[in-house]
């Protein structure tokens, strides 16, 4: 059987390490990836140091969740694409993965493969965050609708106003550009100022520092109440801000679990954000982006995050993980290429 390079967790709160594994075939729907890019996400270090997410009986365990490459492979019912097609999607740190063609999208060719494994993990939970429902049958939060990709929902919003917490982030990156393509007129972002013409340029209006006052700054903004915060940082200080600073009956949108006691604040919704397109719940808002996300990307008005390309390939994963929790990197998303591993 055919073999790759990839890159294993051992065990819970173990050691990675890269070894060879098979290739799979793909089956019925599926596409096989040869994968020429693929990003890290906050996610990838917070599962060894926190010991969440991935079973003990499912060590070892690849990890990853953002990748872009051409398509090796076809299969059965599978007629949307052709072998060599440029494409992006969730899958993993390894050499080959097996994707459902129903949520890949085509890349157009303004986009490299670098650019483009930034954009499955961030860009999903920023769609899911803002237009989807699954996060919210708990609370019974609105979503926002239409999304600006579907007929009625660019512009839809104008007059509105938003806080992003962490626009520096790669999520927070693609939740300014969707909200601008919403139509929001006021959209005001955290971010250290270094990163405030660039967010500016994404779609922010206002950037306030990031270690400032939130509640306090952002008043000084808004003529009124605010009826939605973002918060793709999400630490326990920061949604106890952003609740205090929405407007009751508002809700804040969470990238992390709730950190603050919810009875404190019963007048106001906290939507908790975990987005994965292949689940059932989330499969059809998936299907509606990437169905148009190759226009999105052809035409300018989403644009991929900032790469910084680290070396050694799927061997350099472990210490671009370490950089990220000792959060040493701030507005460019971390990429390797799994080719050049040695």
């Amino acid at each position: 059987m055919a073999q790759q390079k990839a890159l294993f967790l051992e065990s819970i709160g173990g050691e990675f390490a890269v070894r060879t594994t098979e290739i799979y075939k793909p089956g019925k729907g599926e596409i096989l990836v040869k994968v020429l890019a693929t990003a890290l996400n906050p996610v990838d270090w917070k599962v060894p140091v926190h010991k969440f997410y991935v079973k003990e009986e499912d060590h070892p365990a690849i990890l990853g969740s953002d990748i872009a490459g051409i398509v090796e492979a076809l299969g059965e019912g599978v007629t949307s694409f052709s072998i060599g097609d440029r494409v992006n999607k969730y899958a993993g740190f390894q050499q080959y993965v097996l994707v459902p063609a129903e949520i890949v999208a085509k890349l157009p060719d303004n986009i490299t493969f670098e650019q483009a494994s930034t954009i499955p993990l961030g860009l999903a939970t920023a769609v899911e965050g803002l237009y989807g429902d699954a996060n919210r049958a708990k609370t019974g939060a609105k979503k926002l609708a239409p999304p600006p990709w579907e007929a009625g929902g660019e512009g839809a919003f104008k007059g509105k106003s938003i806080v992003v917490i962490g626009g520096s982030t790669s999520v927070g990156q693609y939740v300014l550009q969707l909200l601008k393509l919403s139509g929001f007129s006021t959209i005001i972002t955290t971010a250290s100022l270094h990163n405030a013409d660039f967010l500016k340029s994404l779609g922010a209006t206002h950037v306030i520092d990031r270690k400032a006052d939130l509640v306090s700054e952002a008043r000084k903004i808004l003529d009124g109440p605010i009826d939605i915060v973002y918060d793709t940082v999400s630490s326990k200080e920061l949604q106890a801000q952003s609740l205090d600073l929405v407007a009751p009956g508002g809700q804040v949108i969470s990238t992390l679990y709730l950190q603050v006691d919810k009875a404190d604040y019963p007048d106001k919704n906290i939507t908790e954000i975990f987005a994965n397109f292949h689940l059932p719940n989330m499969r059809a808002l998936g299907v509606s982006l990437y169905g148009k996300l190759r226009d999105l990307l052809a035409s300018g008005a989403l644009k991929p995050n900032r790469v910084e390309v680290l070396p050694n390939g799927l061997a350099g994963i472990p210490e671009g993980l370490k950089r990220m929790e000792r959060d040493e990197v701030s507005g460019v998303k971390l990429v390797v290429k799994p080719f050049e591993t040695p």
